[in-house]
């Protein structure tokens, strides 16, 4: 199973960066919400980034990171096609 995680901005205006996830070469990247069996609850610190505790369990975990530049691309065409 693939195991990838990227910092990527959200569609709303102050496109605050949040931990994505996916589990395969083809599926498009989804929010750390997505996947309650690897999502662990945010921390309560005021201005800490939404999946930073999940991001650090699933670092210790093996799961990489991928640069977001890497994934922004087919980020923004997943982003457009569901974009009606």
């Amino acid at each position: 199973m693939l195991q990838q995680m990227c910092w990527l901005p959200t569609l709303e205006p102050d496109g605050e960066k949040v931990l994505y996830l996916r589990t395969a070469p083809n599926q498009p990247w989804k929010p750390y919400t997505a996947y309650p069996d690897y999502a662990v609850p945010d921390s309560t610190v005021p201005g800490s980034s939404k999946g930073w505790t999940t991001y650090q369990k699933l670092r210790q975990s093996g799961w990489s990171l991928v640069s977001d530049t890497h994934a922004v691309e087919h980020f923004s065409l997943v982003a457009k096609a569901t974009t009606f």
